[in-house]
């Protein structure tokens, strides 16, 4: 078997760990500091991929359609958005770790197919957060994979997303109808609850991370009235 190379390392705003990009021939890895276990791989995104597959097509026939994701990791989700609207869409990635930009223009983009070469991909280093508190009625379509997801393990800070603060946030970045989709390792139903209490419109998913195999990841799909 061919030993895993390490291909780069990052700081993460806000956190004394790092993230750490790895690759095995074909196969890249980025995990964390300090954890045993993977952040991300790129054998296995079905679940990244459904993110957008799934929220994108309620919106896909907008004009001029506004896409916002929240994380770039591998690359997989914005690919999948980008290939689920239209030719006069733009779907806009904020990225908090510049370097995974820089990786993602290199070597990684190779996983997903360099989406970030789509002329209708932008990309905005720094808190999704912000973003979104600075683009009222902005975007038909939010996808967050941040942290993984409402209960995360990389920055305290993100949990103002999925606070109450946030989702009403949310909302107000939201045009009429929109869609909030987001992405978690793990089923969290006191977060479906905070969604409808937040005025969504939900829907829970489910979906593979490789294929009909692999773990089965939650994903929340909710739409502004």
């Amino acid at each position: 078997m061919k030993p895993w190379i390490s291909l780069g390392r990052a700081p993460i705003p806000g956190s004394t760990d790092e993230l750490l990009l790895w690759r095995r021939g074909d196969e890249f890895s980025i995990r964390i500091s300090g954890y045993v276990s993977e952040l991300m791989n790129s054998r296995q995104h079905g679940s990244e991929e459904a993110l957008a597959t799934y929220a994108c097509p309620a919106i896909a026939d907008r004009a001029q359609a506004q896409v916002l994701v929240g994380g770039l990791g591998m690359g997989f989700t914005l690919a999948a958005a980008l290939r689920s609207v239209g030719p006069d869409a733009t779907v806009t990635v904020a990225e908090l770790v510049p370097e995974v930009v820089e990786w993602n223009r290199g070597l990684l983009g190779e996983a997903a197919g360099h989406p970030l070469a789509d002329p209708r991909a932008r990309v905005e280093l720094g808190d999704v957060a912000e973003l979104i508190r600075a683009r009222p009625r902005s975007f038909d379509a939010i996808l967050l994979d941040v942290d993984n997801g409402p209960e995360g393990m990389t920055q305290e800070g993100n949990d103002w997303l999925y606070a109450p603060a946030g989702l009403r946030a949310i909302q107000a970045a939201l045009t009429p109808g929109g869609v909030l989709a987001v992405w978690s390792v793990e089923a969290v139903p006191r977060f479906t609850s905070a969604l409808n209490r937040a005025g969504f419109t939900v829907t829970v998913r489910t979906a593979r991370a490789r294929g009909d195999r692999g773990a089965r990841h939650t994903i929340w799909l909710a739409r502004k009235g």
